[in-house]
Order: structure tokens, then C-alpha cells, then sequence
């Protein structure tokens, strides 16, 4: 299989750049964590070893791009700190939009990053980014019930709780959307 190294532009925000991770990279990153190549040519390094001690959403996103490398638009980026250049952490989509053109986001910031609102500027940069699409309707973001930091970070942005879920990994969850249109004239 050829990979790709076509890579989406790189979203910035005040504090973070969110760094698009090409599929040759992303396989690469899953399947040889070591391999100092996926940072070749890069401007950033990854000295908290995002996605390499835990691999976070790698197991589910590796073999979707394995299938259709065009899916990989919507997965994992590097979320780096401007001033220093390190990857504090990654966010990605679950997959494409559904038939009903919702897209629910990924969050993941090494521990020592959290309640800095990075987490904050992350997600509002992927999803102003993705409601640039047409076929991006509805923003998604699920998150267990008891997870008080996540849950203060969604309420930051007026997403409403519409229901709740069982994930197979993560048990109970509860579910927040919102419109793209109601998102960006929120903003």
C-alpha cells in the first residue's frame, strides 16, 4: 500500500498549533512509535511522547486510514505550543461525518497541560475548522458523567446535553451537540 503524506493546513490558535498528521506518518507513529522519521522536517518535537506511551485513539484511526487514506482529513493532529515547539497532546474526530453530517471530536493533553484551556483552544480551532465543511452539521463531543474537567470545558462552549450512551470502552457517557451555525455565530 502507498501511503500519503498529504496533510491538512495547520489550525492555529493564541497559545497552540494544531499540526494535521499524514497517513504515512499516523501508521508510522502506531506501528513504530520510535521511529524519529515522523519528525523529519518538522518544526516540533514530542519530549511528553504524545501518542507513543499511550496510544490514545491510534488503535481505532490507524485502521480506518488503512481502509480509506481520504478519512484521514478528519483525524489526529498534534497539539503543539507555539513559544516552545512540544506537542502537549492530540485531538482528532472520531471518523467522518455521519449520513446526518455530525462529526464528534477527541481530546487528549498530557496531564501536566490540563485546566490551562488548552484543551479549550484545541477543540474550538478543529471545530471552526470543520464547520467550514458542507457536510459538517452537527458538533459532537461525549464524555463521562463523572468527569467534572471535561464537563466544564463543553459548558464553556453552550453545548446543550441531548442524552447519554454506552460506550464499549468507556462505559456511560453523556452526549452534547450543537449546530454548526448555532456554533459559529456563537462565537
Amino acid at each position: 500500500m502507498q501511503l500519503s503524506d498529504d496533510i491538512q493546513p495547520v489550525i492555529y490558535s493564541d497559545r497552540v498549533e494544531l499540526h494535521h498528521i499524514s497517513p504515512r506518518r499516523l501508521i508510522s507513529l502506531f506501528e513504530t512509535p520510535e521511529d524519529q522519521a515522523i519528525y523529519d522536517d518538522r518544526t516540533y518535537g514530542n519530549p511528553y511522547r504524545v501518542l507513543i506511551d499511550d496510544k490514545g485513539p491510534l488503535a481505532w484511526r490507524v485502521p480506518q486510514v488503512k481502509a480509506d487514506q481520504t478519512s484521514n482529513k478528519w483525524f489526529l493532529r498534534w497539539i503543539v505550543l507555539t513559544d516552545t515547539q512540544e506537542i502537549i497532546g492530540s485531538t482528532s474526530f472520531h471518523g467522518i461525518p455521519d449520513k446526518d453530517g455530525m462529526i464528534e471530536i477527541g481530546l487528549g493533553l498530557d496531564a501536566q497541560f490540563h485546566n490551562k484551556g488548552f484543551g479549550y483552544e484545541a477543540i474550538k480551532g478543529m471545530w471552526m475548522w470543520a464547520s467550514q465543511d458542507p457536510l459538517v452539521k452537527v458538533l459532537r463531543y461525549t464524555v463521562s458523567p463523572t468527569n467534572l474537567a471535561s464537563i466544564a470545558l463543553i459548558n464553556k462552549f453552550g453545548f446543550p446535553k441531548v442524552g447519554q450512551q454506552i460506550d464499549e470502552e468507556d462505559g456511560p457517557e453523556d452526549i452534547y451537540e450543537l449546530g454548526v451555525e448555532e456554533f459559529v455565530s456563537s462565537l
